[in-house]
């Protein structure tokens, strides 16, 4: 499913978590009706017994784009019913996972939903990929005249040679001269 959403950093970030809204319809338990994703780690870092959370569940500033996508996509696939955005979604997941997928109805508006963003992905020319493989991105070896030459990595003109390889004082420096002559 392609799906479309904006993260929005405040002026304060890393301190103050970002906002992710996605601008792509998304029936899901942990997204609200107007988009808004509502997930712990991007809750401020406030101590809110009524929550439910414990603090280390929220923001923090080692959080980064990439632990912030990868706990969106694994709250994506594992809803958190427990504190739903969207009752409604989470009610009818929580039957169809109950049912263990006999009940089709959240079944059937997700396969909608997933039709209706591919084919919006299809006019912005997205491939959007529909197998393991087609997800899967598969490396190649270069050919053998595209190999780095790992010998020529280092430059050896920077090298001092025996003779120049001597203790340089401070007074080598002044004036900010660093070409180690003491001339200014």
């Amino acid at each position: 499913m392609a799906v479309i959403a904006h993260m929005k950093f405040p002026p304060d970030y890393p301190y103050s978590p970002p906002s992710i809204r996605f601008m792509t319809k998304v029936w899901h338990p942990n997204v609200y009706e107007n988009g808004d994703l509502c997930i712990s780690i991007l809750h401020p870092p406030v101590d809110d017994p009524q929550s439910g959370e414990l603090p280390c569940e929220r923001w923090n500033p080692t959080q980064n784009v990439r632990t912030i996508l990868l706990s969106v996509i694994s709250l994506l696939n594992e809803p958190n019913t427990y504190s739903p955005a969207n009752v409604d979604a989470s009610v009818m997941y929580r039957r169809w996972r109950d049912s263990k997928g006999r009940d089709k109805e959240y079944e059937n508006i997700i396969r909608k939903q997933a039709q209706a963003a591919k084919m919006e992905a299809e006019k912005e020319g997205i491939v959007v990929p529909v197998t393991l493989e087609d997800y899967c991105i598969k490396t190649r070896a270069r050919p053998a005249e595209q190999q780095l030459d790992m010998t020529d990595f280092y430059d050896d003109e920077y090298e001092l040679d025996d003779d120049e390889d001597e203790q340089l004082s401070a007074s080598d420096y002044e004036d900010g001269d660093d070409s180690g002559n003491g001339e200014s």
